[in-house]
């Protein structure tokens, strides 16, 4: 960003030394815990970039962003305690697309997936206008980087009977010029945390540089339970249910039980993993454990009535960084609700970084 200024102490094989990193932000040392390669190995830009999950795993596999976009403010003040910059703003703009440098090896973007209505009509480049697909597909045009990594929700396969998807890779093979092989389903719980994710990965070479041939990674087998995970310490008492929240859970889930339906809270055991962390109450319901290390009964200001004494309680925003695969000294710089949503909106490191390793493979070729 342009009023930093980053001071480097020491470096170990091409990057600079994660302990003395820091940036120089109106005469305030600021500590950052992911800096840049010294010596990068390939470039990319990071779209739809959230708290920076592609941006760990490009990184750690040698790669430099050169330029990041995000529009909601809390996102871009956890992108800049980690990563030293602002993420700029709104990508459907042209002031913003204007700042996008010209050259760069992979774009990647876990775009949001709006409806667009393709009835009637060939599914191409004009017809995905209004989306933010659109705004993707016209930087792959205008810039034409080597390699495209996009994510999105499982739901993305059979949206509107596959005619979505279908449309986006008939503008991404036929419109662009891109090979992309079929896309994958890929899960989170396949590459080494216990959590329960499936989202669809969309990969592409642009054409001339003749890649006949991508595998996705295949699925490492699970050594890790929640409790590899869970905090350490004690947590605060806040994160603990309340009874009369616990005892409206257990009312909810009966009357659905009920009906037939398998709707409700659900506590995931220590050896157990997690189901997908998604933003919202359900996302949390979801995700509650039993964890009897509880000493202090008395309730916070978050705590509405009598702390149960069942021990459940909600996973904290670290558990859930875990989730995702953000190592531990991923700086959480927000208020919860906010981190909360900021885990569930982002891409599981691993899973990004298995894929990624297999198209920098290419690449680097």
């Amino acid at each position: 960003m342009n009023n930093a200024i980053f001071e480097t102490k020491g470096s170990n094989n091409g990057h600079i030394s994660e302990e003395s990193e820091s940036i120089l932000l109106n005469s305030k040392i600021i500590k950052i815990p992911f800096p840049p390669p010294l010596d990068p190995k390939f470039t990319f830009i990071d779209l739809f970039a959230g708290i920076g999950g592609f941006r760990i795993a490009l990184q750690s596999l040698g790669g430099k962003c050169l330029f990041s976009s995000e529009w909601d403010k809390n996102a871009q003040k956890t992108y800049f305690e980690n990563f030293g910059e602002y993420p700029h703003g709104d990508i459907t703009l042209k002031e913003t697309k204007s700042k996008i440098p010209k050259d760069f090896d992979i774009l990647t973007a876990g775009f949001p997936c709006q409806a667009f209505s393709i009835a009637g009509r060939k599914g191409g480049f004009e017809d995905t206008r209004g989306t933010l697909f659109f705004d993707v597909a016209e930087i792959i045009k205008t810039r034409s980087p080597k390699a495209i990594f996009l994510e999105n929700v499982k739901g993305l396969k059979s949206h509107d009977k596959g005619k979505t998807l279908g449309t986006i890779l008939n503008v991404l093979r036929e419109d662009l010029n891109y090979f992309v092989p079929d896309p994958e389903i890929m899960n989170a719980k396949n590459f080494g945390v216990p959590q329960n994710r499936e989202r669809i990965f969309i990969v592409g070479f642009r054409r001339d540089l003749k890649v006949q041939d991508f595998y996705y990674p295949r699925p490492e087998k699970l050594t890790k339970s929640f409790l590899d995970i869970r905090e350490r310490n004690v947590v605060p008492t806040k994160y603990y249910l309340s009874k009369q929240y616990l005892k409206t859970l257990k009312e909810h889930r009966e009357r659905h039980t009920s009906k037939g339906n398998g709707f409700g809270y659900e506590i995931i055991p220590n050896d157990g993993i997690s189901n997908a962390i998604v933003v919202g109450g359900m996302g949390k319901e979801r995700n509650l454990i039993y964890d009897d290390r509880i000493f202090d009964y008395t309730p916070s200001t978050n705590i509405k009535g009598e702390v149960n004494r069942e021990f459940i309680r909600k996973m904290t925003p670290r558990e859930w960084a875990r989730l995702q695969g953000f190592p531990d000294k991923f700086k959480i710089v927000v208020a919860d609700a906010q981190a909360y949503k900021q885990f569930g909106n982002s891409v599981a490191v691993p899973a990004i970084k298995a894929t990624a390793k297999n198209i920098v493979s290419i690449l680097l070729k």
